[in-house]
């Protein structure tokens, strides 16, 4: 019997919708969105993908894995199909998901990333947290220091440190599977196939100041999906719908309705 991702369920009985995190993320990320979106009568599912948040650890990792989670996901609470939001690595998975079974997708939401392949671009990330060493049982304010020390953007660092738990009574560890994202650091950057296309409505958002989505990615994403609209969060950068939630929301509560 394979493990069912954990999410957090709201707002029973309306239409279904997903979200998933990006890299290093979790569903607790999406909470203020997801009950901007349970008021409107959508049933959300805040998902934690496999490797992250409270979802089960894997050697196993890959965007094709990691839609047979969603797949199997769905199959458990019985949803023949859903609006899917992903962010980031989310939204990768979204793609694939969307591509591959494009009958289990409404609608398609992807924030701020394109279809693409990315260059390994998280090294330094990586680099600050293997700089934690657990096994000297450090307190969240070493660990904070620690981190602190590398990565000089508090939004970043903050995120990042939303992983943080008490794994034992006096033993902090990261809710995220370190060593798998430090053995296939390539995973994460992989685009979706040449072929692959989803001709249902879609929505891709951007922020004005991320360069995630450029414009010669514009091309690329009418290519896989033909029914694109293409919004731009000015000002906003990569984690857009932390930076301005208000204007996410409205950007996606207009699409859908």
């Amino acid at each position: 019997m394979k493990e069912i991702l954990y999410s957090k369920i709201e707002g029973e009985g309306g239409i279904p919708m997903l979200v998933l995190h990006g890299y290093f993320g979790m569903s607790d990320n999406w909470n203020t969105f997801g009950r901007q979106m349970t008021a409107l009568g959508y049933e959300m599912h805040l998902v934690d993908l496999r490797n992250h948040g409270r979802s089960f650890h894997s050697d196993e990792w890959s965007y094709e894995v990691m839609v047979e989670d969603i797949i199997r996901y769905m199959d458990h609470y019985n949803m023949c199909d859903a609006i899917v939001l992903g962010h980031s690595m989310g939204g990768k998975v979204a793609m694939h998901l969307a591509t591959k079974y494009p009958n289990r997708v409404e609608k398609l939401i992807i924030a701020d990333i394109s279809p693409r392949s990315y260059a390994p671009h998280h090294q330094d990330i990586l680099e600050a947290l293997n700089a934690v060493d657990f096994s000297t049982k450090p307190s969240r304010k070493e660990v904070d220091d620690i981190v602190s020390a590398r990565i000089t953007d508090f939004g970043t660092k903050q995120f990042l440190l939303k992983s943080l738990y008490w794994k034992e009574p006096d033993q902090l560890a990261f809710r995220f599977n370190l060593d798998v994202f430090n053995r296939d650091e390539n995973v994460v950057g992989e685009g979706i196939d040449e072929t692959a296309l989803f001709d249902k409505p879609t929505l891709f958002v951007r922020g004005g100041a991320s360069k995630y989505i450029q414009e010669k990615d514009e091309i690329l994403i009418q290519q896989h999906f033909p029914q694109a609209v293409i919004e731009t969060i000015p000002g906003a950068g990569h984690w857009l719908h932390a930076e301005n939630p208000q204007l996410f929301f409205e950007i996606v509560s207009k699409f859908l309705a």
